[in-house]
């Protein structure tokens, strides 16, 4: 009765490879959620009264999610974005921020400029000429 076991499993060896898991995210060396918030609200103009308002949140859960919170209810989460001008992947830090994004205090403002009278419109381009033209001729000076 010594009978042979046969072993189904020939070319495992090269499918492990394919399927071995990914490595362990550190979560001490990722920023938290919290952090991140914090830094796109700030980035985007907003204190956290302002996020609050522009969101129908609360201050204070706002300050909670960004000092307490690991995750935000997901309801929440394209709301934030939104808002932030960002997207749901940048706040939860699976994608990394871009790096290079639009000041959001001026493009607010400049919408509200767009919803003024045209006589107010071209006074308030006057006075952004006058300072584009003095920090043209500062950085010509600047260089001779």
């Amino acid at each position: 009765m010594n009978s042979k076991i046969l072993v189904y499993n020939k070319g495992q060896d090269s499918i492990k490879e394919k399927m071995d898991m990914p490595k362990k995210i550190n979560i001490n060396e990722t920023e938290s959620f919290g952090n991140r918030m914090a830094k796109l609200r700030n980035a985007a103009g907003y204190s956290q009264r302002d996020l609050a308002r522009e969101t129908g949140v609360s201050q204070r859960m706002i300050a909670y999610y960004e000092k307490q919170a690991k995750y935000p209810p997901t309801h929440l989460l394209p709301i934030l974005a939104e808002a932030l001008g960002t997207t749901a992947d940048e706040l939860l830090g699976m994608k990394k921020t871009n790096g290079s994004k639009k000041d959001m205090r001026l493009w607010r403002r400049f919408s509200k400029v767009e919803q003024m009278n045209t006589k107010e419109k071209r006074q308030v381009l006057q006075i952004l000429d006058t300072f584009i033209e003095k920090d043209r001729l500062k950085k010509k000076v600047a260089a001779i």
